[in-house]
This record gives C-alpha cells, structure tokens and sequence, in this order.
C-alpha cells in the first residue's frame, strides 16, 4: 500500500508513452506507414537485415534497391564507410542491434507469414522495432521506481517519475524518435543501478557479472557511455568510513571483480568481431572528435538547442546534486554526471543533429533521477512546497506543448535562436512574420504609429520557371526615407516538392554598401505543392536613403512555380 502511488504513476507514464506512439504511427496508411529505421537509426539497426537476412555486411549490395524502396539512408550511404579493401564498416557501433533482436525477430516472423515482405524494412519491422523500445522503457520505468524507493518516499518517487519521463525530451526518444539509441540505453542506466546495488547490499557473483556486462553492451552501443563504469566504481563511497567499508568489501571478492571485467569484455565482443572481419582489425576508428579544451557551453545554455533552455526541469538534475552529500550514490552520481555532461559538450558537433534540446543526455535520466528525488524529498515538508509544485507542472505543460511543436515543425529541429524562440514560446498558430525570425533578427513589433506606403502590390497569378540562378521579382529605387523606417515583404508562392534550401531574399544596396535580408520557403507553416505566405521585415538605415531595392528568389534544382502576390510595404515616421 505504501508504493499505491508510485505504481500508479509508472502505470499513467506507460500509457502516455504508448499513446505518443500511436499518435504519431498512422496505423491505416499505405502511402505513409510508419518509419523507424532511417537516418541515425538506420545506422544502429543495419547490422540485423545485413547479418540476418542478407548474409552481406561487408558489400551491402542489397543496400541500393532497399535504399531505392524506402528512402532509408537520408540519400548518401554516410551510415556506412567504404574502405580501400573494398569493403563498407558501419559507422554506427552494433550494440543497439543486439537490443533491437527480440522485436526485428518478432517482426521477421510477422513478416514471413504476412503479406508483407520479409526484407527487414516493411511495415512489421518497424511497428515490432517502434513498439519494442516502448515495452523496454516501461519495463526500466518500473524498475527504477523500485531504485528509488530503496531511498525515497513514495510521494517523491511519483512526483520525480512524472518529471523525468514527462517533462523532458525522454518522451520524444522513447515514444516518437524511438529508433535511435536513446530508449534503448536508457534501461542499460536502469539495469547498472539496480545491479549495483544489489551487489552492495549482499555481494554475489551474478550481480557483478550482470553490471559489467551491461556496461560492455552500453559501450558497444554509444562508446561515451563507458563512464558508467563510475556509477558502480563508486558507490558507497560518500563518506571516509563508507569508502573504506567499500573497498574492504572489494578485497573480499577480487573474484567478481576479475568476471565482472570478463562480463564486460564479453559485451564488447561481437564489436570487435565484426570489425576484424570487415576492416581486418579489432579495432577501428568510427572518426568521432572531441575538443576536451574548448567545450561547447552553448550545449546546456545555447538557444539552438540548449539542455537548460528547452527543457528547464533539467535545472533541478542540477540543484537536487546538493541534498544527496549523506546517500550512499553521492560521489557515484557526482562523478557520473559532471564527467558524461563535460564528455557530451566537448564533442565537435555539438549539435547533435536534429534533435529536441539535447538528445545525447536523454539515456543518462536514471542516474538524474537520484538526486531530482533527493531534492523533491526535501521540499516535501516545506510551506512554499506547492510553488515548486506549480512550477513543476508548469514546466510539465511546456515540454508537452514543445513536444508538439517539434513534430509540427514549428519548434526547429536545428535552427532556433532567441527571437524566433520567443516569437513560438506557446504559441500554437504562429504567423509568416514569425517564422521570418528563424532567418532574420529584425521585427517591427508595432505598425501603429507609421504611416504605410504600399511600393509594390502584384495580384496576378505570375507562372515563373525557378532555376539555379536567382529569380528576380521586384527592383526599384527606394525614396528618401526618415531615421525609423521599414520596409515589409509579403509574398503568396506556390511551388512543388522543391522548397528545401529556396529563400526569398530582399536586398538594400547603396554605393558599395548592401544590407540583405532573406526567408526560407521551406518554413514549418508551408506545405509543398500548396500556396504559402511569407513575409518579413527589413529596417532601413538612415544611409540608405535613396537605395536600390532588390527582391527575389534562390532556388535549388529547376521548376516550374507561381508567385500569386506581392506586396512591399514601406513604414516611415
């Protein structure tokens, strides 16, 4: 009865876990089924059709026509490195597809007596594999409850459940990106507590096996998470008397020391394996780079995906590392985090790639999770409790909201800057103006006041071939203007599946002078194919007085479009 709501909480999260999946899985579609195994994952679950299905992990001849058929590699292969022996190594280390193999057999098996093909990539691959990691993270959901219980109240352990899993980007890596490595590590994080400790509350074999084993499959599955290695290096070692109660109980049994290290080298094996059989060394350099002196602090506080910026309750990770100084995983977790934190900011794309705030974080929450509930623990009693319990479900509200955002577009998967973020915060129907703010800093926020002057109004349906080149729309001379003036673009633009990397651009230019300005069409509003608005505002310095202005598009690739209206707009005290 005293863990009634704990249980009910992980039983709520599982729900809301699967309910995610569902929402963005379109079960009845033909056209648009659903999608898992591209782009990064793509290059974690590789290892299985190659091995399994296609007897080919150094050629990937089969890779060209599955590539053909369902768009799985982004359109360049970089998942996989062609080497001078003529053979292809996977970029991607292999320990996800070890985790991936209960759901592509199950998918396999589907497969086979369906009326699907049994090629590794149809629909029942990838609803087994987007489903699968589901059931692995509840399954670590419940399990770390019962962690966190060992030290902690019911009543926190609810609260800091809801938090970890709900307020953060966890939801988005468990539930909808789930086919990258993140939902599958995360129960790695879960196990390596749990068996840590097992093993210090009663030594046995079996749990130091299970713990280095573990932490060898999470190393063959992102090779950064081999510093988890500190979480059972050093537990219990909070305190001078418990460190030496730690090591005492060390030399007791040197033996699960030296078949933990088995257990892990074990686990790192079939990494290995498969890189002697395809490069012909152990060994092999998957080319990532890190700047230990120069780390990127824009990480954790940087607007275009900042940890601390877009999902905030990551903050109380943080504060909560202050009230665990007498619990037994204090330097564990001290160590632990600083360390993966500095390892994750040192990394020279420190952008991760497309991502909702810092996805490279997301498997680690488990270890958070301690002292988040240490410090929900300690407000529990405290008369401004029900602030933080406000504040709390603020953010809860934020994160549901952004997550929304996100696989709307609105929220940009590598773009956003302050403006811009600004201009969405909550925001569930923005405008042509602000998507402008994803490219421009400038916003006339205020148009009352100015006296508006139409230059250019086109309200014809102008059928334009769009070209490599740039594609003039507008020129004039601009007349003298005041020290406060504006100018505003508005255009309707329709054009097939070519708005990727097509900006309309407005250009100032006086003397040797220019200011520019431009929009891209490929915008989170727009829809290919369809008429979309744009609009954006350019300032005007007081020296260019009298400048010329230049509107017009650059395209990629050459098309036929319409441009159906444009408006340029002058506002001048």
């Amino acid at each position: 009865m005293r863990s009634t709501v704990s249980i009910l909480t992980c039983c709520i999260i599982s729900v809301v876990l699967l309910q995610y999946r569902i929402n963005y899985s379109d079960m009845s579609s033909h056209q648009h089924p659903l999608k898992v195994t591209i782009w990064d994952a793509f290059g974690y679950y590789i290892y299985l059709p190659a091995i399994c299905i296609y007897k080919d992990v150094k050629h990937l001849n089969w890779l060209t026509e599955i590539d053909k058929k369902y768009a799985v590699t982004g359109g360049n292969g970089w998942q996989a490195e062609k080497l001078n022996n003529g053979n292809y190594v996977f970029k991607y280390l292999g320990g996800v597809a070890i985790l991936e193999i209960p759901w592509f057999a199950l998918g396999h098996f589907i497969a086979k007596h369906s009326k699907y093909p049994a090629d590794g990539f149809s629909p029942p691959y990838q609803y087994a594999l987007g489903f699968g990691v589901i059931f692995y993270c509840i399954l670590s959901i419940f399990l770390l409850r019962k962690i966190l219980r060992v030290y902690f109240s019911d009543t926190a352990v609810a609260i800091t459940l809801v938090l970890i899993c709900l307020a953060t980007n966890f939801i988005q890596y468990a539930s909808i990106d789930n086919g990258q490595s993140h939902g599958y590590i995360f129960p790695l994080y879960v196990l390596v507590l749990y068996t840590t400790i097992k093993w210090h509350q009663q030594p046995k074999l079996v749990w130091a096996i299970l713990t280095g084993y573990v932490i060898g499959l999470a190393t063959i599955s992102r090779p950064t998470e081999a510093i988890m290695l500190f979480i059972p290096l050093m537990w219990h070692t909070q305190n001078k008397i418990a460190t030496g109660e730690k090591w005492q109980l060390v030399k007791q049994h040197k033996s699960h020391i030296v078949f933990a290290g088995i257990a892990g080298i074990t686990g790192i094996l079939p990494q290995l394996i498969y890189w002697k059989i395809t490069s012909g060394s152990f060994l092999y350099d998957v080319g990532s780079k890190w700047e230990f002196l120069d780390p990127h602090f824009r990480v954790l506080f940087g607007w275009e995906k900042g940890w601390f910026i877009y999902t905030p309750i990551t903050l109380f990770f943080i504060i909560g590392m202050f009230f665990i100084k007498q619990l037994p995983f204090r330097k564990s977790v001290l160590w632990f985090c600083l360390l993966n934190i500095y390892i994750i900011i040192a990394w020279d794309d420190w952008r991760y790639g497309g991502s909702y705030s810092t996805r490279a974080l997301v498997q680690c929450y488990p270890v958070f999770a301690l002292p988040l509930a240490a410090f929900v623990e300690k407000i529990q009693f405290k008369k401004w409790r029900f602030v933080i319990y406000f504040l709390f479900a603020y953010l809860l509200f934020v994160n549901l909201f952004q997550i929304y955002q996100y696989n709307k577009a609105i929220l940009h998967y590598d773009d956003m800057n302050r403006r811009y973020y600004s201009s969405i915060y909550l925001n569930p129907h923005p405008l042509s103006v602000d998507m402008s703010l994803l490219d421009s800093n400038e916003l006339l926020t205020n148009e009352t006041g100015y006296h508006q002057q139409i230059l250019v109004q086109t309200d014809t349906n102008i059928l334009l071939h769009f070209t490599n080149k740039s594609l003039p729309l507008a020129n004039l001379q601009l007349a003298s203007t005041s020290s406060d003036t504006w100018l505003k673009v508005t255009a309707v633009i329709k054009a097939p599946n070519y708005l990727w990397q097509s900006y309309l651009h407005a250009e100032l230019r006086v003397a040797h002078s220019v200011k520019h300005a431009r929009v891209r069409l490929f915008s989170p509003i727009s829809e290919n194919d369809s008429f979309n608005t744009y609009a954006f505002y350019i300032s005007v310095p007081v020296h260019f007085n009298n400048s010329i202005l230049n509107v017009y598009i650059t395209t990629r690739g050459n098309f036929e479009g319409v441009v159906q209206r444009l408006i340029i707009t002058k506002f001048e005290q």
